[in-house]
């Protein structure tokens, strides 16, 4: 069952109850649906539960025999958990759902949030960068997430070790900063920011798309990328190697509509390069946090940065009225001829993602998002790096 089918332009209303809650998560966790599958059952069957029931003859259309949708107890044990660790489940729809992420095409139907979530209708600025980076460079995210707080804004990452975490602590002077989890929002990675981590969930916000308890693997990561990027006006790179993760932050930013800044480096420094490069090919270089404001706003007056957001923002939808949510861009048996082209050039040898993204010629943010999907599926391996193979 591939991520795109049921075309529609029918609203996908929020859950109104603890019942519909545990049918979208039912929903949501069942085999083989992601955001885009799961907007257009909605849409299709009216309903969470009415779209669990027809999922076996959904699976069984597109081919897979014996489906079977999430047990019920399964969202019972995360509920439990949830309950346990104090997490706030945020819909699609609601009130509290960030507006920000209304814009993107695969926005994700559920996040689990400690924390504080009021910080999801403030201004945000991510920094991003790398785990292995240079005093200098944790020096500058330091500088930069502290004078964006001053200012108003919160700083989004994603608790990596490096560029991450020194924007997350110099942020908590101020209280301003969310953390996106790749894993279950009570999964610390790494492990040496736990106490980091509790900091965040006391003065910050942690926030995850993923269910309660899940450790993270390495197919998690694009996933939570796109998220961090999503929630922010604008996304700033302190540090990047040419091939990262953080590379793929910054193209989600673009194809997103985001502003991306780089802080540039020294050409002979690894960690620099991608910074180097981004900037070559048109990102707003960074100097100082001026730099930041210049780019969100136009001007080096510091206006209030909530009401340049609100200004700007798709309005928050209240919890009972209907959301449209992201519209799909293929049919399935597009989808399908372009998984196989994918399929087709990878092989047992490694191939750098954006080696393949050129090859097909498709655009960046169409087939990432299909790469995940085939990762998700089995099909393709990610290796170290971020190298893809086909699993055979």
């Amino acid at each position: 069952m591939a991520e795109d089918f049921f075309p529609s332009n029918h609203p996908t209303p929020s859950p109104q109850c603890a019942e519909d809650e545990h049918a979208w998560l039912r929903l949501l966790r069942s085999r083989r649906v992601g955001p885009t599958t799961f907007f257009k059952l909605i849409r299709e069957h009216g309903t969470a539960q009415a779209a669990l029931d027809a999922l076996p003859d959904v699976a069984q259309t597109a081919g897979i025999k014996d489906y079977h949708p999430c047990p019920p107890t399964v969202v019972d044990e995360e509920l439990r958990r949830a309950q346990k660790i104090g997490a706030q489940l945020i819909c699609w729809g609601s009130r509290n759902y960030p507006a920000s992420l209304t814009e993107i095409p695969d926005a994700p139907p559920l996040m689990w949030a400690v924390g504080d979530i009021s910080l999801l209708s403030r201004p945000m600025v991510a920094l991003v960068g790398a785990r292995n980076a240079s005093s200098l460079g944790l020096r500058m995210a330091g500088r930069l997430a502290k004078d964006l707080t001053r200012d108003g804004y919160v700083v989004v990452s994603g608790l990596a070790r490096g560029i991450d975490t020194a924007a997350h602590e110099a942020a908590l002077a101020h209280g301003q900063t969310i953390a996106i989890m790749p894993g279950g929002v009570d999964q610390i990675y790494p492990s040496e920011n736990t106490h980091l981590s509790k900091e965040i969930a006391e003065n910050g916000l942690r926030l995850s798309e993923q269910p309660i308890g899940l450790s993270p693997q390495a197919r998690h990561f694009p996933l939570r990328n796109r998220i961090i990027s999503g929630l922010s006006q604008a996304v700033v790179v302190v540090e990047a190697a040419a091939k990262s993760g953080t590379m793929i932050t910054a193209r989600n930013a673009l194809d997103q509509g985001r502003d991306v800044l780089a802080v540039p480096g020294h050409p002979f420094d690894a960690r620099s390069s991608g910074c180097n490069m981004l900037i070559r090919d048109g990102a707003t270089l960074v100097r100082h946090a001026d730099d930041v404001f210049e780019a969100i706003n136009g001007a080096f007056s510091h206006p209030s940065p909530v009401e340049s957001y609100q200004s700007s923002a798709v309005e928050p939808s209240s919890a009972s009225r209907p959301v449209s949510a992201p519209q799909p861009a293929r049919s399935l048996n597009e989808t399908s001829k372009l998984h196989d082209q994918i399929l087709a050039r990878l092989g047992p040898r490694p191939l750098a993602e954006d080696q393949l993204i050129q090859e097909l010629g498709h655009p960046a943010h169409e087939l990432s998002a299909e790469i995940v999907t085939l990762e998700l599926d089995g099909h393709i391996i990610r290796g170290a790096g971020g190298l893809l193979s086909r699993n055979r």
